[in-house]
């Protein structure tokens, strides 16, 4: 009895998960589309198959749910980021795996991430609720210390502005969904190999800089 009492949690605890995750992804389609004023719970709710009074067990407001859905999509990022971003390759090389990274979470093409896409790329501080605000733009601040981090670690002309490249770079991510066209060209991997390729060529220092900088650490 005991054992078949512990499967029974178990069941009950995974068929809980699954709706919490359906509950995210569908509250995040419904806010992409109709933005944060113009979406119900009861919107929400029926997209979900969920009751209201359901929702507002897990989430006490649309705010605090937003809240969760937008913690989801950066999660989701961060997590792409590091992978991509793992050890044994160039910082030029690894920036590049990252962008496409980036690219392919913006663009709703990594795996889970389609519902979430609207939301990382439209929802800005000002779409939320004052009292969520600053929770928000900490969490976006901790990712984009990722790029930070990574920008830091590039062999850049003496007197390029890291701080201002990062903000290009981004900006320029950001704005990709706009003008992208799943019939274009260009698969987000192309799109990061010619930005990177763009932006290594008007930055980088020049290899004879750099190979005398080699040669005099290894002196």
């Amino acid at each position: 009895m005991r054992s078949e009492a512990r499967v029974a949690r178990k069941s009950g605890a995974v068929r809980a998960h699954n709706r919490h995750a359906v509950l995210l992804a569908s509250a995040a389609q419904i806010f992409s589309r109709k933005g944060y004023g113009l979406t119900t719970v009861r919107d929400i709710a029926s997209a979900s198959a969920m009751t209201p009074g359901s929702i507002y067990y897990h989430y006490p407001s649309k705010a605090d749910l937003l809240f969760a859905v937008y913690r989801q999509a950066v999660s989701s990022a961060v997590a792409a980021f590091d992978r991509a971003a793992g050890a044994g390759a160039h910082p030029w090389e690894k920036l590049e795996r990252v962008v496409a990274a980036h690219l392919e979470i913006m663009l709703g093409k990594a795996p889970g991430a389609e519902a979430f896409a609207g939301v990382f790329v439209r929802m800005q501080p000002y779409d939320f609720p004052q009292e969520h605000r600053v929770a928000l733009s900490a969490l976006r601040d901790g990712y984009e210390l990722r790029f930070r981090d990574l920008l830091a670690t590039l062999p850049l002309r003496e007197g390029v502005d890291r701080s201002l490249l990062r903000l290009h770079l981004i900006g320029s991510l950001n704005h990709v969904p706009i003008w992208y066209r799943d019939k274009g060209r260009l698969r987000p991997a192309g799109i990061a190999r010619r930005l990177v390729r763009m932006l290594r060529e008007g930055t980088q220092v020049e290899a004879s800089v750099l190979a005398s900088e080699t040669e005099r650490e290894s002196a």
